[in-house]
């Protein structure tokens, strides 16, 4: 039984060691879209009603990108990605502090809300086993105004469109068109 379990160990880390295949296959076929240059532009994000207290974070949408719009407690707003690495968490969730950091609710990793770059990776609990496992990362910030009663957000406009590019449109249709429309 020991012997067992033993294997069973030995075979569960070996699972989570060395590096892994590279099983990447780039297709040539005219499934694949063309890249569309990047667009920065400021676009509506949230209505100045919705904008949170000093010291709270909500969360909107810009571009179709997720993000999250932070009021620090001397009122300053910020707008960052509104996903925590490593688990996904949403930003917008967390606690912002008096320290020009925003912090993730699960794991406390804290991220500057000027820059986005970590402050302190996965510090606690949960947190030390899951954050062990990934290399610190940030999250994107990005530029922010006020304009005609919103919140605007400075985002690449084509980065939704880029992200898809990769992925067929559609269900194969019978007229043999990738883009997923009838004649």
């Amino acid at each position: 039984m020991k012997l067992a379990i033993f294997a069973t160990l030995v075979a569960a880390s070996a699972a989570f060691t060395g590096t892994p295949l590279k099983t990447v296959v780039k297709s040539d076929t005219a499934l694949n879209m063309a890249l569309l240059p990047s667009k920065k532009k400021f676009v509506p994000c949230l209505s100045l009603k919705d904008l949170p207290k000093p010291g709270f974070a909500t969360s909107g949408v810009a571009g179709g990108l997720a993000i999250c719009i932070a009021v620090d407690p001397k009122g300053s707003v910020y707008a960052l990605g509104d996903k925590c690495p490593p688990v996904n968490q949403p930003l917008s969730f967390g606690k912002v502090n008096n320290d020009g950091t925003i912090e993730d609710p699960v794991l406390g990793t804290k991220f500057s809300l000027k820059t986005g770059d970590v402050v302190s990776w996965c510090p606690t609990g949960v947190g030390k086993i899951i954050g062990g496992l990934f290399e610190p990362t940030g999250v994107p910030n990005f530029k922010v105004r006020q304009s005609s009663g919103t919140i605007q957000v400075e985002v690449d406009v084509n980065a939704k469109a880029n992200f898809e590019a990769n992925y067929w449109s559609g269900v194969l249709d019978a007229q043999g068109k990738a883009n997923g429309k009838y004649y």
